[in-house]
């Protein structure tokens, strides 16, 4: 009999009623695979969009881009990993199962004082809170930011990792609650955009300096304030589209102020097996001494996909949304 495993799968484009529990056959590792078995799976705005149609995908799909969990089998010519390893993985579409087959090189060792929700909670906004600040503009002592959806999961990370590196962070936040917990995670100075102008405060606190760089996972609705906000030869650093694309913009607009513009993500900075095994070594390291902590804002169902979806687009949920399979 062929051993089977519950999934979700959308068979056409729109909003969450079209995420659906299927029974599909459970995947064999091939040459250089691994086959894990899902403890827990991130829930991100990457899933929102796929589903939505950007970008097309052939479907029926399983959506999904991290997940923890065990090693069940391994495929030929794997030697790093065996049955029984605790691994975590990020950027593989598929994780809304239980049960995976992915490349034993894009996997990373889960350290055993890290349990799977943290690892899962941990793993890509972590790796991507650290790229941005230790790459895209490595922060020093002295250097002012801005963190754009600050109570977000990456927004949280981000704040932390700012403060470790000696900055002042600025965060916006669009409720009271939310910026109690931007507060929690480090920041000095918390903006709601929904009563407040972000330019007008920065100004207001900072005088003439402007800031150093904006990181800005939001896009559409905030690229305009997050340039307004920049000093001389500053960074607006996006790395998300959460209310959409930015709209063609015309650079010579950047010249007034020497502004520097850059659109990136995590893939440009975990291409090769060992940068990804070092990155995410190094955010395991923060979390196992507690020198930041993904904030888990709620857990659901593998089954309830659907709903973490909902939650995830009402702009609610502040933290980190998972499943358990």
């Amino acid at each position: 009999m062929t051993a089977t495993m519950k999934a979700i799968r959308f068979r056409q484009v729109g909003g969450p009623e079209v995420l659906q529990v299927e029974e599909l056959p459970r995947p064999e590792p091939g040459p250089g695979e691994l086959l894990l078995q899902h403890a827990t799976i991130g829930v991100n705005f990457n899933d929102v969009a796929v589903r939505s149609g950007r970008p097309r995908v052939a479907l029926p799909f399983i959506p999904g881009r991290e997940a923890a969990g065990t090693v069940v089998a391994v495929g030929s010519g794997v030697t790093r990993f065996a049955p029984g390893d605790r691994v975590a993985f990020s950027s593989l579409w598929g994780s809304y199962a239980e049960f995976m087959t992915i490349p034993a090189a894009r996997a990373v060792v889960v350290p055993r004082e890290i349990d799977f929700t943290m690892a899962a909670a941990a793993l890509l906004q972590g790796m991507t809170a650290h790229y941005l600040t230790h790459d895209v503009f490595p922060l020093e002592p002295g250097d002012v930011c801005l963190v754009q959806a600050g109570a977000g999961g990456t927004g949280q990370l981000v704040i932390q990792m700012a403060k470790l590196c000696g900055a002042t962070v600025f965060a916006t936040v669009s409720t009271d609650e939310k910026a109690a917990l931007a507060r929690e995670a480090g920041a000095d100075h918390v903006i709601l955009y929904t009563r407040e102008d972000i330019p007008k405060e920065v100004g207001r606190l900072l005088g003439n300096r402007g800031l150093d760089v904006v990181y800005d996972s939001v896009g559409r609705s905030t690229f305009e304030q997050s340039l307004a906000a920049l000093r001389r030869r500053g960074m607006l650093a996006l790395y998300g589209q959460s209310s959409g694309p930015v709209p063609p913009f015309d650079l010579n607009r950047l010249q007034e102020k020497g502004i520097f513009v850059t659109r990136t993500g995590l893939s440009n900075y975990t291409g090769s097996s060992a940068d990804l095994r070092r990155r995410a070594a190094e955010v395991f390291h923060l979390v196992s001494h507690g020198l930041i902590r993904p904030h888990i804002h709620k857990t659901y169902a593998l089954a309830e996909a659907a709903v973490a979806h909902a939650e995830l687009e009402s702009r609610r949920s502040a933290g980190k949304i998972l499943l358990i399979p």
